[in-house]
Parts: structure tokens; C-alpha cells; sequence
């Protein structure tokens, strides 16, 4: 399993997201599921709040794949923010991205509505395509599967992907909070090592000055630490001097220009620049956000 998949597989099977899932889906009427980049999974299937009349679509493999194609239309658009397409049938889905710093490596999807009261005509046309693409059941459950779904204007429906919004700002936390507690399941040597840097963070910490702490050379080292979480040893010392700085501009007596080298970072440049790499956000907009 890729490590993306892995991480929003342990990101969707967590107490945080079944508790998010039921209150969005209980509040809303709407399913919502977390999903990679690539899947080839069918949105919503076999979820209690699934749309009807996408269930009977999704039944069929050939239906299955204009499914898929809508999904994927969807994940292009919304690669760098929210957005909403409609399928073929006049139903519409919205996907949030949820971001690992700068990258987006997941998205949040809802939908499966209308946001206007269908009419005769596009329903007669919405049954018509079913048929037409291999659904068994009759024109009058086609039809009757339609009605039943959910009906959401367009400014309601802004307003609930607002929701989604803020939880994948939180889902992006914990993501970090998950690649760090990864990293820390590791060889005794890069346990070691990684003390170091917890200890001694706002010091010029190289890699040569782990190595020869742990005894062993830098290749090894480095060596390790690829192994033990796919991190390297700088990445996980600009990460943990990134967390400190985190804590320290939620005080806003402490300038930004002082928390640069209070974790260790060299230049006001360096620092901005890594810091919005890890966190989405300069420093300013980050304190910005948590201070509002």
C-alpha cells in the first residue's frame, strides 16, 4: 500500500473521522468519505446514506465506470480547492482536498444531490440513461430511486462544504501528527538520534553530528532513517523545529523574526519557506488563523 493510502486508510478508520462521518451525515443527509488521489473504489458504496438511484448505477461494472469518471473529473478540479461537477444523471459531488503541508494527498467527497427540484423531462432523461446503460430494474423504480434524492440549494450546500472545510484543516493535523508518530516507530539508533534533536532542536544540528552521537557514519544513518519512515533525518529536524515554532507563534508577544532562531532556523527566508512547505501557511497567516 502506498504510504497516502496507508495514512488516509489509518485517517479514515480513526475515532475522529466515524464520530465527523455520522454528525456531518446525521446533520446533513448527505454520506461523505475520505479517499486518496487514484482510487478505483465507486463513492459511497454500500454507505447507509448512498444515494438511491446511484446505487441501482453502480450495480453494473460498465455503469460503475462513468461513476469513476465523474469521480476522477472531480479530484482533477479540485487539486488545489474546493469543487463541485455534475454527473451525467444532473446530480452533483464535491470533493475538499486535505493537505500534508503544501501537498494535497487526500480529498474529503460528498454530494450525490440536486440542488433544484428535478422535473419531469430530466428525470424521464436520467431513467432513460440507466437503461441504456444496463440497469435491470424497471422505469418505474428508476424513476421512483430519482425522486428520492436529496434536494440541497446551491448557497446550502456552499455552506455544508464549509464544514467540510474546516475538518479537513483538522484531518491535516493529524495527518502530521501520524507521519511523526510513524516516524518514530523506527531502529533504536534513529530513536536515538531523534532525541538528539527533540533535545537539542534550536542548536546547527547536522547529520554528522547525529551520526557520531549514535556511533555509527552518516550514510548509515541516513540510511536508517529513509527506512524507518520514509523521512529523512533533515526533514524530521525542520518538522520538529516546525511544531516548536507552531507553539511558540501561538503567543503573540513573540514576533515571528524571534521564534526563527529561538527553533533553530538560520534565516527569516529559510524559516517561511519551510514552514508553509509543512504547514500549508507562512507563519503570519498561521498565527492569523489560530488567534482569530
Amino acid at each position: 500500500m502506498k504510504p497516502d493510502k496507508a495514512l488516509i486508510k489509518e485517517l479514515a478508520d480513526s475515532e475522529l473521522f466515524r464520530e465527523y462521518e455520522q454528525a456531518y451525515s446525521t446533520s446533513t443527509g448527505m454520506p461523505v468519505a475520505f479517499r486518496s488521489l487514484e482510487t478505483d473504489e465507486v463513492l459511497f458504496q454500500g454507505n447507509e446514506m448512498e444515494n438511491s438511484y446511484c446505487a441501482l448505477m453502480a450495480a453494473r461494472n460498465h455503469t460503475c465506470a462513468s461513476c469513476l469518471q465523474t469521480q476522477d473529473a472531480l479530484r482533477r478540479k479540485a487539486s488545489g480547492k474546493t469543487a463541485t461537477v455534475q454527473c451525467a444523471q444532473g446530480l452533483f459531488e464535491a470533493a475538499v482536498p486535505v493537505h500534508l503541508g503544501e501537498k494535497v494527498f487526500g480529498f474529503l467527497l460528498t454530494g450525490q444531490i440536486l440542488t433544484e427540484r428535478p422535473g419531469d423531462a430530466q428525470v424521464e432523461i436520467a431513467v432513460a440513461k440507466a437503461i441504456e446503460q444496463g440497469v435491470q430494474q424497471s422505469r418505474e423504480e428508476l424513476r421512483t430511486a430519482y425522486l428520492k434524492t436529496l434536494v440541497i440549494n446551491r448557497e446550502k450546500f456552499e455552506s455544508m462544504l464549509k464544514l467540510l472545510e474546516s475538518f479537513a484543516e483538522l484531518l491535516a493535523v493529524k495527518s502530521n501528527e501520524l507521519v511523526i508518530a510513524r516516524a518514530n516507530k523506527e531502529h533504536p539508533l534513529v530513536t536515538k538520534a531523534k532525541k538528539m534533536v527533540v533535545d537539542r532542536y534550536a542548536e546547527d544540528i547536522s547529520l554528522g553530528d547525529a551520526a557520531k552521537a549514535v556511533n555509527v557514519s552518516p550514510f548509515y544513518l541516513c540510511k536508517l532513517f529513509r527506512r524507518s519512515g520514509g523521512m529523512t533525518f533533515t526533514e524530521f529536524v525542520a518538522r520538529t523545529r516546525v511544531e516548536k515554532a507552531k507553539t511558540l507563534l501561538l503567543n503573540p508577544n513573540h514576533r515571528v523574526s524571534e521564534v526563527v532562531y529561538e527553533v533553530g532556523f538560520q534565516s527569516l527566508t529559510h524559516f517561511n519557506r519551510v514552514f508553509k512547505k509543512l504547514t500549508g501557511k507562512s507563519p503570519t497567516g498561521y498565527r492569523r488563523s489560530k488567534l482569530a
